[in-house]
């Protein structure tokens, strides 16, 4: 592994890692956008088993599975997590949204304040690579965010997260989030797409009974090797993510 990179693993299993130049730089953000479907969360899944295949320590956040669902949807995709948990190469969080925009378990009467809380979990940031799928359920649920987006401050609100995250990354440390953008503004999501350095747009296209994804590559600073403009990928149950050929449209 390059030292200004964390290896995403797996070389003889797909050829992900070739694909994007050799891994995912240290101390980066990282942005994964795409509509639902599209693969955001298979692909921070893929991520975050290849990251412990090479014994980098990974928190993982998740706003839709809890941890029977995450075992459960990577064993269908043959990577085998059981292990790294129990070895604590991987920290599994569930942050599950109700409808009132709580974190469930919470005290009912209390109204969240998820970034506060979020970036307030200690242990949750002492992990090389920091992945939470999905951010936007966070940043639509959180009521100071909410606030500062009604008064068209959204830009301000994002700031102080933005703030947060560098702090992180000047520690060598990569964030890497995945959003949703038909669930929030534009303007919302857009400080944290101007500051990214490493920024992927997933695209879902069913072709007759097939459903090709594709990553395009809309910035990608640090890379180690040459990346292309656009991965086109495959997810099969037993398997996990399969790169297709590049003629495959």
């Amino acid at each position: 592994m390059s030292s200004n990179q964390f290896s995403l693993g797996l070389s003889g299993h797909d050829r992900l890692e070739k694909e994007l130049g050799g891994g995912i730089p240290n101390g980066a953000i990282v942005l994964i956008e795409g509509d639902y479907g599209a693969g955001k969360s298979v692909l921070s899944q893929r991520f975050s088993y290849g990251f412990c295949e090479e014994d980098t320590v990974v928190t993982l956040l998740s706003t839709e599975l809890g941890v029977r669902g995450f075992l459960d949807q990577m064993h269908s995709l043959s990577y085998d997590m059981v292990n790294h948990l129990l070895n604590e190469r991987i920290l599994f969080l569930q942050a599950e949204i109700d409808s009132g925009g709580t974190l469930s378990g919470g005290p009912s009467k209390e109204r969240k304040q998820l970034l506060r809380r979020m970036m307030d979990a200690e242990k949750m940031w002492e992990a090389d690579v920091i992945i939470i799928d999905t951010f936007d359920a966070i940043l639509r649920n959180d009521p100071q965010f909410e606030a500062l987006v009604r008064q068209n401050e959204e830009r301000q609100a994002a700031l102080e997260i933005i703030s947060f995250f560098r702090e992180l990354t000047t520690k060598g440390k990569t964030i890497i989030l995945t959003v949703d953008p038909s669930s929030v503004d534009d303007s919302s999501i857009g400080a944290f797409r101007s500051i990214a350095d490493v920024y992927f747009e997933l695209e879902m296209v069913e072709v007759g009974n097939d459903v090709r994804r594709n990553i395009f590559v809309k910035r990608f600073a640090g890379m180690g090797q040459q990346v292309g403009d656009r991965v086109g990928f495959s997810v099969r149950s037993g398997i996990g993510i399969v790169i297709e050929s590049r003629s495959v449209a």
